[in-house]
C-alpha cells in the first residue's frame, strides 16, 4: 500500500495485504484465540505499520454502543426503527451509530469496514439481506447480528425480528371482503423480501377462503415506495374492470394509490377503498385516514436492542426468529363496494 494510504487504511486493505480474511483480522484486533502464531504475527505486523486502530476487546464487558445500519434512511419506516432502537438505548444510557450500505461494492466495502473498526455490543441490519460472505464477515466481529424483516431466511448465526404478515394481510383482504369488495388489487413489495411473499400469500388466502377467483392481472409488483405505489396504482385502475379496493403491501405505496385516484377524479372510499400496511404516524393524518395494517415497528426494532444489550450483559445469544402480531385498524379509506 503506497505511504500516502496509511492514514485511511481500511480492515479490508489489511485483510489483503496479509491474504486473510476479514474476518481473521477482526479475531487478531479483538484478541480473539483462533487465530495460528504465524498468521496474527503477520497481521498485527500491518497493523502496526499502517498505525490501524484497534478495537478494544470484546471480552472488556459492554461497549456502551449499538451499529443500526440500513440499506436507505429516505423514507418513513426507516425513522420508526431509529425511534424504537433509540427508545431502548436512551433508556440504557447507550449510544447509536446509524449508517446506510446503499448499493455497489464501494459503498458496501465502505460500511463492513466502518462496522468492524468500530467496537459495538450488536449489529442491527433493517430489511436488507445479509448473504454467506457478509454473514461471515459480520459473524467475525464476535457480537450479535439482528436483521429487522429479513430478506428470506436468514444465516442460521443471525437472529431476526419480523411481524406476523400474513395474517396481516389476510386480515385487511378479509376486512374489504366484508364490505363487499369481489374485485380487489394487490400492490407487492419488492418479490425477494420475505415480508412481500408473506403478505401475497395472506392477499391469496383471503381470496380463496371467500371463494373469489385470483387473478393475476389484479396482482403488481412494488417496491415499498409512493411513486411505485402511484404507478401501480395507475396500472390496475386502467384496466377494462378495474378493482372497486386496492390492497397496498406498504403505507408510501398506499399513498401513492391516493395521487392515482386523485388523478383519476375518484373518491376515496366511495370509488375505491385502500388500505396499507404499516400504520405509520402519517397514515391518520392524510384524508381520509387510511385503513391500515398495524406492524409495530418501532416495537420491532426496541425487541432488536433488547436483544443486543441482553447480549452484552450476559454473554448468551439466542438466534431466533421473533414475530409480533399485527393488528387492522380501520379507519375512512374503506367503505362498502359501490351497489353492495
Amino acid at each position: 500500500m503506497a505511504e500516502a494510504k496509511k492514514n485511511r487504511v481500511t480492515i479490508s486493505d489489511i485483510a489483503r495485504e496479509a491474504g486473510v480474511s476479514v474476518p481473521t483480522v477482526s479475531k487478531v484486533l479483538n484478541g480473539r484465540p483462533e487465530v495460528a502464531a504465524h498468521t496474527r504475527e503477520r497481521v498485527e505486523k500491518l497493523i502496526t505499520r499502517y498505525n490501524y486502530s484497534r478495537r478494544a476487546s470484546h471480552g472488556s464487558g459492554r461497549a456502551g454502543l449499538i451499529d443500526l445500519v440500513f440499506h436507505t434512511l429516505d423514507n418513513e419506516w426507516a425513522l420508526e426503527i431509529v425511534r424504537g432502537v433509540e427508545s431502548v438505548t436512551h433508556d440504557a444510557g447507550v449510544g447509536m451509530v446509524v449508517s446506510a450500505a446503499h448499493d455497489g461494492r464501494k459503498t458496501e466495502r465502505a460500511w463492513l469496514d466502518n462496522l468492524t473498526s468500530r467496537r459495538s455490543d450488536g449489529i442491527i441490519l433493517a430489511v436488507t439481506e445479509l448473504g454467506p460472505r457478509h454473514a461471515e464477515q459480520l459473524h467475525g466481529l464476535g457480537v450479535p447480528v439482528i436483521i429487522i424483516d429479513s430478506l428470506g431466511q436468514p444465516d442460521p448465526r443471525v437472529a431476526s425480528v419480523g411481524a406476523t404478515n400474513w395474517s396481516g394481510a389476510r386480515a385487511a383482504v378479509e376486512h374489504l371482503v366484508e364490505l363487499g369488495h369481489r374485485r380487489i388489487g394487490f400492490i407487492g413489495g419488492p418479490p425477494q423480501l420475505q415480508c412481500s411473499v408473506a403478505r401475497l400469500d395472506g392477499y391469496r388466502s383471503a381470496l380463496m377462503a371467500a371463494g373469489i377467483a385470483v387473478e393475476d392481472q389484479l396482482i403488481v409488483d412494488g417496491d415499498f415506495t409512493h411513486d411505485r405505489g402511484q404507478e401501480a396504482a395507475g396500472e390496475l385502475l386502467a384496466l377494462p374492470e378495474p378493482p372497486s379496493a386496492i390492497f397496498a403491501a406498504n403505507d408510501q405505496q398506499a399513498l401513492g394509490a391516493y395521487r392515482a385516484a386523485e388523478q383519476r377524479g375518484l373518491r376515496i372510499p366511495d370509488d375505491l377503498s385502500v388500505v396499507g400496511f404499516d400504520n405509520l404516524p402519517m397514515s391518520q393524518w392524510i384524508s381520509p385516514a387510511l385503513t391500515t395494517v398495524d406492524q409495530p415497528v418501532a416495537t420491532m426494532a426496541a425487541e432488536a436492542a433488547r436483544m443486543v444489550l441482553r447480549h452484552a450483559e450476559t454473554g448468551r445469544f439466542d438466534t431466533n426468529r421473533v414475530e409480533l402480531a399485527t393488528d387492522l385498524v380501520v379507519r375512512g379509506s374503506t367503505g362498502p363496494a359501490s351497489g353492495s
